[in-house]
């Protein structure tokens, strides 16, 4: 347990960093799911619209520091080269 002023302050900003952090997580899952609901229909533009919606928020996850760069960058392309599979097909 916290016992100083300065580590009881941290620890409430760790909670509410916490919680921010994890209500954006959850809100990129959601665009992530939207995306792959879209190409398991086959929908290609569905899944091309939920592909756009979804990139500017991954990219807000890098920049708030939810996400590492990396990792955003790959499902970026993993995801787009499966809506373009769609598209083809």
């Amino acid at each position: 347990m916290a016992n100083t002023d300065q580590s009881k302050k941290r620890a409430r900003q760790s909670e509410a960093r916490y919680a921010v952090n994890k209500a954006r997580r959850s809100r990129i899952r959601t665009f992530l799911r939207k995306v792959e609901e879209a190409i398991a229909s086959g929908d290609a533009d569905a899944a091309a619209l939920a592909l756009k919606a979804a990139q500017p928020e991954l990219a807000r996850g890098v920049t708030k520091g939810v996400l590492h760069k990396n990792t955003v960058a790959r499902k970026m392309s993993r995801l787009s080269s499966r809506v373009k599979a769609v598209v083809k097909v």
